[in-house]
């Protein structure tokens, strides 16, 4: 049973989301600020984590910034459900490794199917990968899809959630160009909506950790007005 936790300060929305999530057979736990939803993160260890930005005291984007970095749920999916529906809280969320942002107000049955799709998604993920076999390496650089880890020079990489997964995406793609828009939609689940700048930052961050030369790479390279792909 997967366990789900939401982080809300508003009794009555919290509580009917929960009772939806029960229904639907997750075990739910709730956390009405953000002080208990960080502890809860560390000692609950939900597979999924439902995040309201406008919280009391912590607020979500801290909550984020301190689970991701902490080591409490670095990998675990977070879906924000907020009411801010500005450009810059959307983008501010997915720098901090979100994985979909969701406006308040929102249908109960899209944000089910949002949770059953990113729990089918993280649990591929720790299996092999996903969505086909373990990505070869490239370079000196090697891949171990089932842990999530990638290797440099034998040495382990940390990488954001996020930067991994787009990484595995260009190299399953064996060379061929990615389009931004496809990465925003097979990463970050999102289509156009979502500027292209979330891509070019992680792009930056794979370049800047794996890459000798991050400012004339190698193997990450921009195809012009369309996107990357990964020379080996």
């Amino acid at each position: 049973m997967s366990r789900i936790l939401v982080v809300e300060d508003n009794a009555d929305l919290a509580q009917g989301i929960a009772y939806n999530l029960q229904l639907e057979g997750y075990e739910v736990r709730v956390a009405p600020d953000g002080r208990d939803a960080i502890d809860a993160c560390a000692t609950w260890r939900p597979d999924l984590v439902l995040l309201d930005l406008m919280l009391p005291g912590v607020d979500g984007y801290e909550v984020l910034r301190s689970v991701r970095s902490s080591g409490a749920a670095p990998r675990t999916p977070v879906i924000i459900l907020s009411a801010r529906a500005e450009e810059a809280d959307k983008v501010r969320g997915f720098k901090l490794d979100a994985d979909q942002y969701v406006t308040k107000p929102f249908g109960v049955l899209e944000l089910l199917e949002r949770v059953a799709s990113m729990l089918r998604r993280s649990a591929g993920a720790a299996g092999n990968g996903g969505n086909g076999p373990p990505a070869p390496a490239f370079g000196d650089v090697a891949i171990d899809v089932a842990k999530r880890m990638v290797l440099r020079h034998g040495a382990e990489v940390p990488l954001s959630p996020k930067a991994f997964e787009l990484l595995l995406a260009l190299v399953r793609r064996q060379g061929a160009v990615a389009t931004r828009h496809e990465l925003l939609r097979e990463v970050w689940g999102y289509g156009v909506e979502v500027i292209s700048r979330t891509v070019d930052t992680h792009v930056a961050e794979l370049r800047r950790k794996l890459e000798d030369d991050p400012a004339e790479p190698a193997h990450i390279v921009t195809v012009w007005k369309v996107g990357y792909r990964l020379a080996r």
